[in-house]
């Protein structure tokens, strides 16, 4: 069927490569310098060994058949064991055991029913949970079985449809005084005009060619494939919006959540299987037994909605939320620039105007450190220095006030003595400094228009 059906194969090696692709890593069994060691050692000679994407796709290929066995060739020196290469075993040199039917054994000459068992540290067995039960009743292959026998027999029947159609139907008519002969060679010539093109027929013999109504049997047998991959998408992909055509960019991503899900399981699965099969028969041959095992781990990353994060984080930043640029760009997939890396872009300017309360300067606040840096425009340097004294301005205006009412001793004794202050309080300061910034504005607007 892999073989055979391109649909098939092609969904089943897009999840197998949802795995293999992934780079591994690993986690120590413990913090220590030992268990350190052990996980380098592991990470050097099973995680990043030249075949292990290869070793991934051999496992996976459980997904289709139900199980799968991978055989590990050891090497080794005077100090060390490692695995030198993996190489896949047939599905058919395996069977199971008749009693259970749940342990993997190998064809024997000796024993070609039962099997043997499979030698413990020399393979890596792998089984499919894609449904509970046994595991040779889990693979993909049985689900899609029924509906690629269907699409077969409709692609047989549409290409025998598209041999023959628009073609005339040829009709050879004969006497009743034809012989036995005659109708042979009037039916040999009738078969043969069609691709020959050419006949030889007695005066007594005639050939018709009848064209009939236009049929349109492409539609159905299409329909019917077409249908018949959307059922092996769902069942291989868990979704159909990614591998088949008439779906919209949102719909592919809500879709490929599912597709998300399934890899990460596929991805448990087959780490779970190299811990137990090739991680501790390694560890067990160079270290011996240990309390906990380093585990080799395949993260499947979340998909990222970048779109979102470049929007949401500059209106958040304005509102003065502050984030890790380190841990932005990550999600974005950008690395920090070096020092001496050419870089796009810069960091914003800080706005820090004395006593200014205008939007960009409260967002300029808001999303850098504080600091007084030259005005942007020349009229928020009007402002800056007419708000520059307006304590002192403030002082001559309102300085009476304030000694009145700290002298008093209740509300009557300051209330008639704001009444003998108003001839203090002097205003001049305050008009001639609001002139002054009307009058500077004035000109800078004058020179602007001019």
């Amino acid at each position: 069927m892999e073989e055979r059906d391109p649909h098939y194969g092609s969904v089943l090696g897009i999840r197998k490569r949802a795995i293999s692709g992934v780079v591994p890593h690993v986690v120590p069994g413990s913090d220590d310098a030992r268990g350190r060691e052990i996980a380098e050692a592991v990470e050097a000679h099973i995680a990043e060994h030249d075949g292990f994407p290869d070793l991934v796709e051999d496992m996976l290929d459980s997904l289709g058949k139900g199980f799968s066995v991978v055989e590990i060739h050891w090497a080794a020196d005077k100090s060390r064991w490692w695995p030198e290469r993996f190489e896949r075993v047939e599905p058919r040199w395996l069977t199971y055991d008749r009693e259970t039917g749940r342990e993997l054994r190998l064809r024997d000459d000796a024993a070609p029913i039962d099997g043997i068992p499979l030698a413990p540290g020399h393979f890596i067995r792998h089984e499919a949970r894609l449904k509970s039960g046994l595991a040779f009743r889990n693979g993909l292959a049985r689900v899609v079985a029924f509906s690629w026998m269907c699409k077969a027999y409709t692609l047989k029947d549409w290409i025998a449809f598209i041999e023959t159609y628009g073609l005339p139907l040829r009709l050879g008519r004969y006497g009743p005084e034809a012989t036995a002969e005659d109708v042979r060679k009037l039916f040999q010539a009738v078969a043969n005009i069609g691709t020959d093109a050419a006949a030889v027929l007695p005066k007594s013999m005639q050939i018709d060619f009848e064209r009939g109504a236009a049929v349109q049997g492409d539609g159905v047998f299409e329909t019917f494939a077409r249908w018949a991959d959307e059922q092996i998408s769902k069942a291989v992909l868990g979704q159909t919006m990614t591998s088949d055509n008439g779906s919209s960019q949102s719909q592919a991503n809500v879709h490929n959540e599912v597709r998300h899900d399934i890899a990460r399981a596929d991805a448990r699965s087959v780490a779970g299987a190299l811990n137990r099969d090739a991680v501790r028969p390694f560890v067990q041959a160079n270290w011996g037994e240990q309390e906990r095992y380093p585990r080799i781990v395949i993260e499947i990353p979340e998909p990222e909605d970048t779109a979102a994060i470049m929007t949401a984080v500059p209106a958040l930043a304005a509102a003065g939320v502050r984030f890790r640029a380190a841990e932005i760009r990550s999600k974005l997939g950008f690395s920090d620039p070096g020092e001496k890396d050419e870089v796009i872009g810069a960091a914003p300017v800080a706005q820090n105007h004395a006593g200014c309360s205008c939007p960009t300067c409260r967002s300029g606040l808001a999303m850098n450190k504080p600091g007084a840096t030259p005005p942007a425009d020349p009229l928020d340097e009007i402002g800056a220095d007419a708000l520059a004294e307006w304590e002192e301005v403030q002082d001559d205006l309102l300085g009476p006030v304030e000694r009145a009412i700290l002298d008093a001793g209740s509300y009557e004794e300051a209330m008639a003595a704001l009444a003998a202050v108003l001839p203090e309080m002097g205003a001049s300061r305050l008009i001639d400094t609001l002139v002054q910034a009307s009058f500077k504005a004035r000109a800078l607007g004058d020179v602007r228009d001019g």
